[in-house]
């Protein structure tokens, strides 16, 4: 049902016109998108992955058994009954510090996607839809941008701007939103060719309107599926910087600058519970990710049908 017929029927208008993205049918969207994403094993396993790792970072300081900054007599010991995940050189317990590190890359990987979304979602409706020298001025900000290497970007805007958990989550949302402008940008071309796009501007409707109530909700599939990646890119980012000390700074646990503390020889090859739980916490956490991002792209497509 185009607008003019929603319109002249008196039927109140939808704000998302789901058969852009399923297909009618017998089944609820809901009941199909959950039957298409339980299909990738991967996915569902790395889902409840993202769950315990959320409710880690949320209930921290219930589920630690220690403060992360607190300094006990045990330096460097190994794996015990009091410390399950040992010390480290410092005597601080290392379980603790990997409960509350969730905190910091779950916090940069979301914070940083979500400004990045917000940035680029606006500058691609507006560059797609109006077109013109707007469009050729935002894309060739954009171009820019996309022309020096990312992470040379950000090591160098990191040092200028110093270490620090918020202003990670600051200078990845900045320099992150190119890529979403530019997959905004091409599905506002697209949907702005659409029956019910003319028909609005023909009735009348604000740009904003067009824009926030017709466009948008069209376009959040694709959004959701590139954030998940965004938020993988986020927390190695988050990591590197705070592996070569640009990003969180100690006591302040992070699993990067846990990785740092175990640079030497020593720790690498006699004290392996100091940098194994944390790299293995990246890896797992950035797999999950994306298995499920993976997951919503075959579930949320229009093509998919199985």
């Amino acid at each position: 049902m185009n607008l003019f017929e929603r319109y002249f029927t008196g039927r109140k208008e939808p704000q998302l016109d789901t058969d852009m993205i399923w297909p009618e049918g017998d089944e609820s969207s809901i009941k199909l998108f959950t039957r298409r994403f339980k299909k990738h094993k991967l996915a569902v396993a790395g889902l409840g992955v993202i769950i315990i790792l959320t409710l880690c970072a949320i209930f921290a300081p219930l589920i630690a058994p220690y403060d992360p900054t607190t300094v006990t007599e045990s330096f460097g010991a190994a794996p015990s009954m009091d410390h399950l995940m040992g010390t480290d050189q410092v005597g601080r317990d290392q379980l603790s510090r990997l409960i509350y590190s969730a905190r910091v890359s779950l916090s940069v990987g979301v914070g940083s996607i979500l400004i990045a979304v917000a940035i680029g979602t606006i500058l691609g409706l507006i560059s797609g839809y109006f077109g013109g020298w707007i469009d050729s001025l935002i894309m060739r900000i954009t171009d820019m941008f996309m022309a020096f290497p990312y992470i040379m970007l950000i090591l160098v805007v990191a040092s200028i701007v110093g270490p620090g958990l918020m202003n990670m989550i600051i200078i990845l949302g900045v320099l992150g939103w190119p890529g979403i402008a530019r997959l905004v940008r091409g599905n506002v071309l697209t949907l702005k060719e659409a029956e019910y796009v003319k028909a609005s501007v023909v009735l009348g409707y604000s740009t904003p309107r067009i824009l926030f109530h017709h466009i948008l909700p069209n376009t959040v599939a694709p959004i959701l599926i590139y954030a998940t990646s965004g938020i993988a890119g986020a927390i190695l980012d988050e990591a590197a910087l705070s592996f070569l000390g640009l990003g969180v700074q100690p006591p302040t646990p992070s699993w990067g600058n846990m990785l740092a503390s175990a640079q030497s020889l020593t720790v690498l090859t006699s004290q392996p519970w100091l940098w194994i739980p944390p790299g293995v916490m990246i890896i797992l956490s950035v797999l999950s990710i994306n298995f499920v991002g993976d997951a919503l792209r075959d579930a949320l497509d229009p093509k998919n049908t199985k």
